[in-house]
């Protein structure tokens, strides 16, 4: 009986009753940061160095959120499960997706009778929910280097200076490059693009620096040496080294050499001014060979490794890759490479993203995005300041959201924003079905329909009501959204009206998608339970 444990149960209404609780008290404190004049959440943090979190990101806040009533819990940890689906493959819409996950709960607590066949509403809502989805692909636009500027703005909390910054790296980089978010070492935000291979490696001697005042070692028009296996003896490499000396060449051997080996290098730079260095392989493990494979075939070069059972005492001036200009500082090197794609490297980020496509684990989506950048060749850096630690936190966490937002909008395209992308689709479905019949005639697809399309109103509602828009002033709006074109739309933050796409108000067709997607998944399942099962929780008198 040693793994005996007790467990509380709950039904029927009572165990909802609890789940719902639950949901409301998360969305509560997620979704008053929704919309441009949302309001940001204070959070006690132990992982931060002041104890404390201010932030107006939606998973950031849902992820703080953890509640004593087991029950209430669970229905915590599914909103949670909705909101980090929706930022892993996104970057963004975590509030929408808690906003409506509440929403269509809500809208089935209210609609839903006993004589309705729960599991056949929630069938329909999956069906209508996928020709919604089919709808808004439909509406959807590519990026403009524009609309490009106004997503990086939008997904920022409204901040011009940082979607300037933001929109100005992708244009850089292109469509396969790569924008990664790290912390500046001073109050400045800034980007930095590099067009080339970025190896997270640098020199293995100071004496390999040619640029002493930037503490760097810079080789133009070099050749490439890439291998796994370590070079313990300089004569492995004798049959390159020889003629790269008579010709007076410049090689960089990106592998582990032996401290022998390293310093004979070294000293043969100094004494004979040879124009060597040596950096170490890039991370470790699977990622390693990988990444190995992926300069090789950049730079044009054959890859010698262990795995494959290559014998580096074989290597000639032909399996060396080439060029155009290396730099490798104290803790990275950069690999540039001038020439157009090659066919094969082409063909290689097409299998990445489809890799890609087929991994929902967060870390290797980020692992093979770097990939694509790398054999691309492009790769930007947004750094991010701030006056104080919490404001550099604060900061960081609204431009990690930009960026994947407007890597989202690359890939999928926009819809219009504010809500009214969803708003416009939900009305349709909502009243369509309120025009047909009365509400005690309404079948299970009926009730599909109008838990769906009333949920989907809902996070245009609390944009406004986050805006201080009272229902007078709302009422004045949806008068004007039901007679308006489809790309129209209130602007909350300049109070104006009008066509969405043309003042800037739009967010990421993938964004909507998934938190719309993630919400139904969730909602649906809380609907359907019927009894929950929780360990039983001993709470001590206080």
């Amino acid at each position: 009986m040693s793994n005996y444990i007790p467990k509380d149960l709950e039904f029927d209404q009572v165990g909802r009753d609890k789940l719902i609780s639950g949901i409301e008290k998360i969305s509560k404190a997620v979704k008053s940061t929704l919309g441009p004049r949302g309001k940001t959440v204070l959070i006690e943090s132990s992982n931060h160095t002041q104890g404390i979190t201010i932030t107006k990101d939606g998973v950031t806040v849902a992820e703080s959120i953890s509640l004593i009533d087991p029950v209430e819990n669970l229905a915590i940890t599914m909103m949670k499960d909705a909101a980090r689906r929706t930022a892993n493959s996104a970057g963004d819409g975590t509030t929408t997706a808690i906003v409506l996950t509440e929403a269509l709960v809500k809208a089935g607590e209210k609609f839903l009778k006993p004589e309705h066949n729960i599991t056949e509403v929630v069938r329909n809502i999956k069906k209508t929910t996928d020709e919604v989805v089919s709808e808004l692909k439909n509406n959807s636009r590519k990026v403009t280097s524009s609309t490009l500027k106004d997503v990086a703005t939008i997904s920022s909390n409204n901040d011009p200076e940082l979607g300037k910054i933001i929109s100005e790296a992708y244009k850089k980089v292109g469509v396969n490059g790569i924008v990664t978010v790290e912390s500046s070492q001073n109050h400045e935000t800034y980007a930095t693009v590099t067009n080339g291979i970025k190896v997270d490696r640098g020199y293995t001697s100071n004496l390999f620096i040619t640029n002493q005042k930037n503490d760097e070692s810079v080789l133009e028009d070099a050749l490439v040496l890439v291998c796994d296996q370590e070079i313990s003896n300089i004569l492995q490499i004798e049959n390159i080294l020889k003629p790269i000396i008579q010709q007076n060449k410049k090689l960089l051997i990106i592998g582990a050499c032996s401290p022998n080996v390293v310093n004979t290098l070294a000293a043969n730079v100094v004494r004979n001014g040879l124009k060597l260095c040596n950096i170490i392989p890039p991370n470790f493990g699977y990622k390693q060979h990988e990444l190995m494979q992926d300069i090789a075939l950049s730079v044009g070069a054959k890859y010698f490794s262990e795995k494959t059972g290559d014998n580096l005492n074989m290597i000639t001036m032909d399996d060396l890759g080439h060029a155009d200009k290396i730099i490798s500082g104290k803790n990275q090197t950069v690999i540039i490479k001038s020439d157009q794609l090659t066919e094969e490297i082409q063909n290689r980020i097409k299998e990445l993203k489809e890799q890609q496509k087929n991994t929902d684990i967060v870390s290797d989506r980020e692992f093979i995005n770097e990939r694509i950048a790398s054999l691309s060749g492009s790769i930007g850096a947004i750094y991010v300041g701030g006056n104080s630690d919490v404001e550099q936190k604060e900061k960081y966490d609204r431009v990690e959201d930009a960026v994947c937002a407007v890597r989202s909008a690359l890939e999928e395209g926009i819809v219009r924003g504010g809500g009214s992308a969803l708003f416009y689709l939900g009305e349709h479905l909502e009243i369509q079905r309120f025009k047909g019949k009365p509400e005690d005639e309404f079948d299970d697809e009926d009730i599909a329909d109008v838990i769906l399309g009333h949920a989907m109103c809902i996070p245009f509602y609390q944009i406004l009501e986050n805006a201080g828009i009272d229902l007078r002033g709302a009422s004045e709006i949806l008068v004007k959204s039901h007679k308006a074109a489809r790309d129209y739309g209130y602007d909350v933050k300049n109070e104006e009206y009008g066509d969405m796409f043309k003042m800037g108000v739009i967010d990421p067709l993938k964004v909507t998608r998934l938190a719309l997607l993630n919400a139904v998944s969730v909602a649906t399942t809380i609907l359907s339970t019927n009894a929950i099962v929780t360990h039983a929780r001993k709470i001590d008198d206080q």
